[in-house]
């Protein structure tokens, strides 16, 4: 009986725009934690690209010391270019989402004005691109589901994306971009030059051992943050 109950339950308007909410802010509170992890890849990665540029500034210039931290600093230096896409999708990720809220109150309104709900091209849109973020998926599924039982999108969102054509372009970064990246960095102060790199970019210590070790780290952050 208890079963037969809870097939033939029906939420009331309200409670369809409760649960909407929370899972629009459960998704919103899920990007700004992956944010944040991307914040502190990125000073990781400025700081790494200090310290190698520095020393192979003091490494002899031809030598094998000198090349493996040159290679280190333009690893690193794509490894930033990487983080920050990521993270720029996520920002445009959050936005879309904070606009799918708004919108999803602003038709639960209407409805409660008019009495009656019409379908939002918008918001299926937006719920169509969200769900294509790896970060995102399952709940996004979830909040799809819960917009059309309360008739504010007339179908299911379609399969995500595979990763590959999320992220494309985004491992082989050009030459071009790297050299900007370190002109940025380091203030033009490439390794080649002798001077001091800018104070204001933290430092971290690197050593001969670890330097393989960093480069294995921060592609392995890279990797966990795209799955």
């Amino acid at each position: 009986m208890e079963t037969i109950r809870g097939l033939l339950w029906k939420p009331t308007p309200e409670e369809q725009k409760r649960k909407c909410n929370a899972l629009v802010r459960s998704n919103v509170r899920k990007l700004e934690r992956e944010i944040q992890g991307f914040k502190t890849a990125e000073t990781k990665a400025k700081a790494l690209i200090v310290e190698h540029s520095k020393r192979a500034q003091r490494a002899s210039p031809n030598s094998g010391a000198a090349i493996r931290e040159r290679d280190a600093t333009r690893e690193f230096a794509r490894s930033l270019i990487t983080i920050r896409k990521q993270n720029s999708r996520l920002l445009t990720g959050k936005a879309q989402l904070q606009s799918v809220q708004m919108q999803v109150n602003e038709a639960f309104s209407v409805r409660k004005i008019e009495g009656s709900l019409r379908a939002s091209t918008g918001i299926m849109k937006d719920v169509n691109s969200l769900v294509r973020l790896p970060e995102l998926t399952g709940t996004m599924r979830e909040l799809s589901q819960e917009l059309v039982r309360a008739g504010i999108i007339e179908e299911m969102v379609g399969d995500s994306l595979p990763d590959s054509e999320l992220l494309e372009g985004e491992d082989d970064a050009a030459e071009a971009e790297v050299d900007k990246i370190l002109g940025e960095i380091l203030k033009d102060r490439l390794p080649a030059s002798a001077e001091k790199p800018v104070d204001s970019v933290p430092t971290v210590p690197v050593t001969e051992e670890n330097n393989e070790e960093e480069l294995k780290e921060m592609k392995g952050r890279l990797q966990a943050l795209r799955g």
